[in-house]
């Protein structure tokens, strides 16, 4: 029986973090190494990284970011999402306030959708895709398996996309390590 076709999307993310990255980044799209790119439209070279995937017509989607930087938004003035200083609380900052049950969905799809808008206004267009800076759309609260979660909203709303399954579960071992001696390297093997 013939096997279904399977096509493969290798995504550049923090396209727009700094001029070297969106080079490095151009430049493994132009040799085949990545299908599309993420921007993250609140850091420091995203005009310059917008810019370039008009240049090259790479496909652009929205790198998310609710963890690191300022934030998009200007009506976030003592947020939830916000330190005392008025920047994105971190990685880990954030995954302790999320989890804490004291982060505000509202802030977050304010956020979400200043980003969006910013993007259009960087690049001409909507996002093909949206994903998350240091995986947020994949946490509690955003990966569509909670009733209000606030990625698969914005993704069927505003951007007029499907909701798509992101599967978390444990991955399963594919390979066997065998090791043949002390002297010799392990052989990897496929389970069935």
């Amino acid at each position: 029986m013939p096997q279904p076709k399977v096509k493969l999307v290798v995504t550049g993310d923090d396209f727009g973090y700094c001029e070297r990255r969106n080079r490095g980044i151009v430049d493994c799209f132009k040799a085949g190494g990545i299908s599309n790119v993420s921007l993250l439209v609140n850091a420091v070279s995203a005009k310059h990284a917008a810019d370039l995937a008009k240049r090259y017509h790479l496909p652009i989607g929205l790198h998310a970011n609710l963890s690191e930087g300022l934030p998009v938004s200007q009506e976030l003035k003592g947020s939830t999402l916000l330190n005392k200083d008025g920047f994105l609380h971190g990685k880990m900052g954030f995954r302790e306030v999320l989890q804490s049950g004291q982060l505000k969905m509202s802030e977050v799809e304010v956020e979400l959708r200043a980003q969006i808008n910013h993007f259009y206004e960087l690049v001409g267009h909507m996002p093909s895709h949206m994903d998350g800076h240091q995986h947020v759309h994949v946490l509690p609260g955003f990966s569509g398996r909670e009733q209000n979660s606030c990625f698969p909203q914005l993704l069927q709303i505003t951007l007029a996309l499907k909701q798509q399954s992101i599967p978390i579960t444990p991955p399963r071992p594919c390979l066997t390590v065998v090791p043949l001696s002390t002297h010799q390297s392990t052989e990897h093997s496929p389970k069935s």
